[in-house]
């Protein structure tokens, strides 16, 4: 009998814009290994020199997606990014994987809900007079109530999703 392959998993997060992107990507890559998964991180993505950057953020996008539909589930980085909510890339690619039925494994800096995270008055709206969702969630309620598991750090998170998997023979 044949061992069956390492589920494949998609490392989503603004981690590509860090100034170690593609060390930081070995390293989620590695401790994916370490629990029997394989990491796709987009970096691994070869992009062609010359290329307009209209067409450089096309190919970009298009071998992401291709990475996400491939993978057998999405690990992502909802840490807050450039402001208080994650980044709107990732958002897109948890919500993608959801689409295409692929579970999904955030990890973010522990907060009880997001009235912890935005200033508001004591109706619940924020300085700019809309209302912060008050629904006990950690994130908003699209990206908290599809993900199937989250931890507060990438190395909680990874043997959390591969157990999900496991126990769901993903």
């Amino acid at each position: 009998m044949s061992e069956k392959p390492a589920p494949l998993i998609y490392l989503a997060g603004f981690d590509v814009f860090r100034g170690d992107a593609i060390e930081h990507g070995r390293y989620l890559k590695s401790l994916c290994a370490e629990h029997g998964l394989k990491g796709l991180y987009p970096f691994d993505n070869e992009v062609s020199d010359g290329l307009s950057p209209e067409a450089t953020a096309q190919l970009i996008c298009s071998m992401n997606i291709d990475m996400l539909r491939r993978s057998t589930a999405v690990l992502a980085n909802l840490n807050v990014f450039r402001g208080l909510e994650p980044d709107s890339g990732t958002a897109f690619e948890v919500g993608m994987a959801v689409a295409l039925n692929k579970p999904v494994w955030a990890y973010f800096d522990p907060v009880g809900s997001l009235r912890e995270l935005v200033a508001h008055d004591s109706r619940g709206f924020d300085a700019d007079g809309f209302v912060v969702e008050d629904f006990a969630l950690p994130r908003n309620l699209m990206l908290a109530c599809t993900w199937v598991g989250h931890s507060a750090t990438a190395e909680e998170a990874v043997p959390g999703l591969a157990r999900y998997l496991e126990a769901h023979n993903q």
